[in-house]
């Protein structure tokens, strides 16, 4: 069944068919109820490519996702997850893009082809020239996170600099005087990835106003790196009672390498972090955390784009700042 049989059963013209169906032009309530009659009778449905072009949309979201080569993190599935669900709510599929390093002519393909109506960029960086191309292409899009100078732009971060910094004073205030940061990989940080940046400014400041010492260690993103973390700050400041991290893949390795020193949580060694709630919870014993709330972040990702796909031209954002968790990984520092 196509256009030209509804056309012909409703006694209009195809284009009159059309119109009703794109909305692109107005068409009498009486003309519109007769075709959608004729459509329920014969249990018409535009197929998903003439839907595109009446339209003058592809309903495909583009998601650029961190490189094949890097395993995503719980909270980075889950993100993905919500994002795949929440664009089907609203009819749109997603196609997923690796971004980064080697993969930049994907990212180029999917923008200057106008593959999609617009685009969800994952890992941020304080200067992104992806962020840059967008602007100059004129595609919608949403970070995750947010460049330096973030005004000009549409985005959904976590308040990483917030968050660690009641982290830092959660220990301080239980005691510990010997803290350190476990970040995410050196190439990240050096790269000008935004949480991580953010995370050590907040780290160190923080811990400069509580008296405190403060360190930090950067950590590849994966569990063997996390037990060679737990080694080098044994090594490098074994006064060191009490981490804050924001390396939730690292975490298990971390986890092991804490159980090999020998070193109890949260008896002998307190670890708390930014860390999405599952492996929160999941950590032995439960990690107290700001749990990340992906699946809002997702949705309201979605929700921006969709507005700014539908006309909207003010920059909006969000800047989330969920609460800490208290859980059983941070207690008082033990005396001797």
């Amino acid at each position: 069944m196509n256009i030209g049989e509804i056309a012909k059963r409703a006694g209009v013209s195809r284009s009159t068919v059309s119109y009703a169906l794109s909305g692109k032009r107005p068409v009498s309530t009486a003309t519109a109820q007769r075709i959608n009659d004729v459509i329920t009778e014969l249990g018409y449905r535009p197929n998903a490519s003439a839907r595109a072009l009446a339209e003058g949309r592809t309903r495909t979201f583009g998601l650029a996702i961190p490189p094949a080569s890097t395993r995503l993190t719980d909270v980075q599935l889950a993100f993905v997850a919500s994002v795949v669900e929440s664009a089907a709510s609203h009819d749109y599929d997603v196609l997923l893009s690796p971004s980064g390093g080697d993969h930049d002519r994907s990212f180029e393909r999917i923008v200057a082809g106008r593959r999609v109506d617009g685009l969800i960029l994952m890992e941020i960086l304080l200067q992104d020239p992806r962020v840059d191309r967008l602007t100059s292409a004129g595609l919608p899009f949403v970070t995750i996170g947010h460049v330096e100078d973030p005004a000009a732009s549409w985005w959904v971060d976590v308040d990483y600099g917030g968050l660690i910094t009641r982290c830092v004073r959660h220990l301080a205030d239980l005691g510990h005087t010997d803290v350190v940061l476990i970040n995410r990989s050196a190439e990240l940080v050096a790269a000008g990835y935004g949480p991580a940046l953010r995370a050590t400014t907040a780290f160190t400041d923080t811990a400069a106003a509580c008296g405190i010492n403060g360190y930090t260690v950067c950590c590849a993103d994966e569990p063997a790196a996390g037990v060679a973390c737990v080694e080098e700050i044994r090594a490098r400041w074994p006064s060191v009672t009490a981490a804050v991290t924001i390396n939730e893949a690292a975490l298990p390795g971390v986890q092991r390498g804490l159980h090999r020193a020998g070193l109890d949580v949260p008896r002998d060694f307190s670890l708390t972090g930014v860390i999405a709630d599952r492996l929160a919870e999941d950590f032995h014993p439960p990690l107290t955390a700001a749990d990340v709330p992906a699946g809002d972040m997702a949705r309201m990702a979605v929700d921006l784009l969709l507005e700014q796909i539908d006309g909207g031209t003010a920059p909006r954002n969000s800047m989330l700042a969920p609460p800490i968790t208290l859980r059983s990984s941070t207690g008082a520092r033990r005396r001797g």
